[in-house]
């Protein structure tokens, strides 16, 4: 048995290449997918299947671009009325090399929902792995929100169901296969660990502690998570099936003035250079993503119908930017900026910057009643736990559409847990000409770190 878990990272996506003797099958391909055909020709499989675990919301699926690569078939459950690949029942099997693979309807996440329960039978009749896309995570359980509040009881008590009735009867030994690791926006508190099997989820796992169906729902409905509005874009190239790429695009490279035409032409930038640099000096409107938050943040600032420019804070930085916006359907890059941010102001172009605080002046300042809008752009459960006394909340993905709550002729001071976020929310302000705006450096961390307090 040839057994790969590729990690996509910033989106915490897991995908999986199974193979056996000659054969192989891969779970919920990303759409940059040559890492599984090159796997299959190191190992001189083929690849026989592509599954599906549902229509993902968070990165568009790389089905249709491996298929097109390996010719494999592809398999998902019935709920949605899916524009390419097959249609799965409970109890259907596949079998490659001495494998089997035995699908499984868990609707609870969404309704086409399914797992895939890895048997090996040159070991055993019983399972050894199960693929739960988002159904269980280590820690956690899938998000039972995405069709509203009227459907999310209904979603809450299938999702029981099919881990309790499902799932977990398949044995304590089995390995846990998740679609997402730590930091998806698929799930609140998904564990750092990346391993586990579901003895461990069934005892260490605090939504499985609720044993009780009704004590479930009511669990997974007093959760709080954000809803990025570029669900509903992935949702739309997942049903139809994306564009196909073949592969990465190949960026252009401005020059200072051919990027000043683009931007009056339209495009929008995106600066993934680390806060502290973007503070310093950066294009005037542009938005502040570091490179690592670009998965989790991009959908939630950048269009998909005008082109993008990218600075960023090292050349070799380029081919990972570019996958972090093509796993989210950013097909729209026109080009990065050449020689970076230094070239940009050597040519004596228009620069921006902002001003950092420590939380000790913080502090002084607070106690001295000093004039300010103290700002908190964290999630809402990040607030519920603790905050700044005198701060107003607003999280940074929903800033832009509520500006009208931040006074613009008032000093405006913002924080996350580390000065990334905060760096996202202060380019925002500026770009919608707050002139007086400071991001607190080291923010929620470095404040708890000198000893300050909170309040809930």
């Amino acid at each position: 048995m040839k057994f790969e878990r590729i990690k996509s990272e910033g989106l915490a996506h897991l995908s999986y290449f199974i193979g056996s003797e000659d054969e192989a099958i891969v779970i919920d391909p990303r759409r940059d997918c040559q890492v599984y055909a090159e796997l299959a020709r190191r190992e001189g499989m083929n690849i026989k299947y592509i599954f599906e675990t549902h229509r993902n919301e968070d990165y568009i699926i790389g089905s249709l671009e491996l298929k097109k690569l390996t010719g494999a078939e592809i398999y998902h459950g019935h709920g949605v009325n899916f524009k390419y690949g097959n249609y799965l029942n409970e109890g259907k099997e596949f079998d490659f090399g001495s494998m089997k693979l035995m699908a499984l309807h868990t609707p609870g996440h969404t309704d086409e929902s399914m797992s895939y329960a890895l048997t090996d039978l040159d070991t055993g009749k019983e399972p050894v792995m199960v693929f739960t896309g988002d159904a269980l995570f280590v820690g956690d359980t899938g998000r039972t929100d995405l069709y509203g509040p009227e459907e999310a009881p209904r979603l809450a008590a299938n999702l029981y169901d099919s881990i309790f009735n499902k799932i977990l009867p398949l044995g304590d030994g089995v390995i846990l296969c998740p679609a997402h690791g730590a930091g998806s926006v698929c799930g609140g508190a998904i564990a750092k660990r990346d391993y586990s099997t579901l003895g461990l989820e069934r005892i260490q796992n605090p939504a499985l502690q609720k044993t009780k169906k009704e004590e479930f729902i009511k669990f997974k409905l007093e959760e709080q998570l954000e809803f990025p509005p570029y669900f509903m874009k992935m949702e739309q190239y997942n049903l139809q099936g994306p564009p196909l790429l073949q592969d990465l695009p190949v960026p252009k490279l401005f020059s200072p003035e051919e990027f000043r035409v683009e931007m009056e032409k339209g495009a929008v930038v995106v600066d993934t250079r680390m806060p502290h640099s973007f503070g310093g000096a950066h294009i005037r409107n542009s938005y502040s993503i570091w490179l690592g938050g670009v998965p989790s943040f991009a959908g939630w600032l950048l269009p998909y119908n005008k082109p993008i420019l990218v600075v960023l804070e090292e050349k070799e930085h380029l081919e990972t930017a570019a996958r972090y916006l093509i796993r989210l359907g950013y097909d729209n890059i026109a080009g990065f900026l050449k020689g970076g941010i230094a070239a940009w102001y050597m040519k004596a172009l228009p620069v921006d910057g902002f001003n950092f605080i420590s939380v000790h002046d913080l502090k002084n300042e607070l106690e001295k009643h000093e004039e300010m809008t103290l700002l908190d752009v964290r999630k809402k459960k990040e607030w519920a736990e603790g905050h700044i006394q005198g701060a107003k909340h607003i999280y940074i993905g929903e800033l832009e559409e509520n500006l009208d709550q931040v006074p613009k002729d008032s000093r405006v001071i913002v924080y996350c847990d580390s000065s990334r976020r905060s760096s996202i929310a202060a380019s925002i302000l500026k770009k919608h000409g707050y002139n007086n705006v400071y991001n607190v450096l080291g923010s929620m961390t470095a404040w708890k770190n000198a000893g300050y307090g909170t309040v809930k």
